[in-house]
């Protein structure tokens, strides 16, 4: 069963679907992909997980928290699997190529579809697929916006190097 609710964010408002108990979608204004509003399911902002998600959304924006706890659902064909999974190994305030993640998946020759499953991502922000960047480093493509993608880019570089920590590329 889906239901959904809407947060503010710093980004503007954000709807997010649940399944049960786990985050099945994060999806901002605009964003291109975003499923029809009737796919969400009816909207209950009691659900025990969306209490939970905002939590996590606040800290990661108060710069508290660099790594979600959620619980996901997320559905998508095997291959769209594997890279959302290895786009949850990339570490804060870091950015990798879309080449660069083909690589970790064994097809290095995919970076073409690694930017399709990354476009298709359900969950942003949570599954950070604002982190990979074209194979110069620039800013291409994201459901969101680039505004957006260079937003949460910046956000996560400056409190890096506010904290000291190395950067990675």
């Amino acid at each position: 069963m889906r239901t959904h609710t809407v947060t503010d964010s710093p980004l503007g408002p954000l709807t997010l679907v649940a399944e049960d108990e786990a985050l099945a979608g994060l999806y901002m204004t605009g964003q291109r992909h975003r499923p029809p509003e009737e796919t969400f399911g009816e909207r209950d902002p009691s659900l025990a997980v969306f209490g939970r998600v905002a939590e996590e959304l606040e800290a990661y924006f108060t710069g508290e928290l660099t790594e979600f706890g959620i619980p996901l659902a997320l559905r998508g064909t095997s291959f769209q699997r594997r890279v959302w999974e290895q786009l949850r190994s990339i570490p804060y305030g870091c950015v990798i190529s879309y080449g660069q993640l083909a690589e970790r998946l064994g097809q290095p020759g995919a970076s073409r579809a690694v930017g399709l499953a990354n476009g298709r991502n359900p969950v942003g922000i949570v599954v950070p697929c604002h982190r990979v960047v074209g194979s110069t480093g620039s800013l291409t493509g994201y459901g969101g916006g680039l505004e957006r993608k260079r937003h949460l880019l910046d956000f996560e570089r400056g409190l890096r190097e506010l904290r000291g920590l190395a950067s990675h590329m």
